[in-house]
């Protein structure tokens, strides 16, 4: 199940990079020929680039909404897992806290 959400989000990541690229250099192409262009026209360039804008962040707001979810399901397994093998989740911590201790003992 994590890798599958793993991958999702992954993919929606790439889809959004891909979409917020399409929608620089159709700016930056709006911008090197809006002198050319009457004010409807603008208007109408605007209007897209905002609609596009728009569905941009309704998709980057999704993409947070399920990594938010995701943060909140670790912590629950977490907090669930330390309730059932409380001195199991107290000697990883403390094994892990040695670890780091001598690691940067040694810097």
């Amino acid at each position: 199940m994590f890798n599958e959400a793993k991958g999702n989000a992954q993919q929606s990541a790439a889809s959004m990079r891909s979409d917020l690229s399409s929608l620089k250099n159709e700016l930056d192409a709006l911008v090197n020929r809006a002198p050319s262009l009457s004010d409807d026209e603008l208007s109408q360039a605007h209007a897209q680039m905002m609609a596009k804008f728009s569905s941009l962040r309704h998709a980057a707001k999704g993409i947070a909404d399920e990594a938010s979810r995701q943060i909140n399901r670790g912590m629950e397994s977490t907090t669930e897992y330390v309730k059932d093998k409380p001195m199991q989740s107290v000697a990883v911590a403390v094994g892990t806290g040695l670890l780091l201790g001598m690691l940067f003992k040694r810097r």
